[in-house]
């Protein structure tokens, strides 16, 4: 599989994305968002940063790149595609998945480890887990307060399209859990197709023992293997 780490003008996580799946053993390469996917592209990621200095809002402004029109007609086509962060907002702003990210309830850039709890066991993302699983991966963000609408929110949940809670170790979704104030605890959603996901906190950040901290995010990636 070839993965296009799409790099808009503010990403800093495409070299990081692109080291951890190589450590997966996945091709994977950067590509500047004006030269489109290549035509080999088997999977897609939209990495974190702050794309367009999150001017307007964050991720409004990549999300009418035209590149990721490309991206919405190749997962429509099936190709997995998944959003970390900035690119989390990038997708939801895009339509890829439902629901936005807004400013965290602190008010404040949060940057440090949480603990999520796997909601479903049945997508390419969360395959190397069961539900019910807690993993330790860290957050960083200034805008990663999921919000989204009283009905919305019901048809998300009524067709299990939620893929991870914020959580304690123990894996109680509570609201001490909860970082950013997001609806429901939600750390990461999916698609109209389980192969689109995106999520706020950072795998790509919890694949390589080198850190010296959790390796919990590789099964996320793994999706790519």
């Amino acid at each position: 599989m070839t993965v296009s780490v799409v790099q808009f003008g503010g990403s800093n996580c495409d070299r990081d994305a692109v080291r951890a799946l190589a450590h997966l053993g996945v091709d994977a390469e950067r590509v500047w968002h004006e030269d489109g996917l290549p035509a080999d592209t088997d999977g897609i990621v939209l990495p974190g940063g702050f794309s367009y200095g999150d001017y307007l809002r964050a991720g409004a402004m990549a999300a009418r790149a035209p590149i990721m029109a490309e991206v919405r007609e190749a997962a429509d086509d099936g190709v997995p595609v998944i959003g970390v962060c900035n690119g989390a907002q990038i997708g939801s702003e895009s339509g890829l998945t439902p629901g936005a990210f807004t400013t965290n309830a602190s008010a404040r850039f949060q940057c440090e480890p949480v603990f999520l709890r796997v909601e479903r066991a049945d997508t390419p993302w969360t395959a190397a887990y069961e539900a019910g699983d807690v993993i330790e991966v860290p957050i960083a963000h200034g805008e990663g307060r999921f919000e989204i609408g009283e009905d919305a929110h019901a048809d998300l949940v009524a067709d299990d399209r939620v893929l991870f809670r914020y959580c304690d170790a123990d894996g109680n979704v509570t609201d001490a859990a909860n970082p950013n104030g997001s609806t429901d605890n939600i750390a990461g959603v999916l698609g109209e197709r389980d192969s689109v996901a995106v999520l706020m906190p950072h795998p790509e950040r919890a694949t390589l023992p080198d850190l010296g901290r959790s390796t919990d995010g590789a099964g996320i990636l793994e999706a790519f293997a």
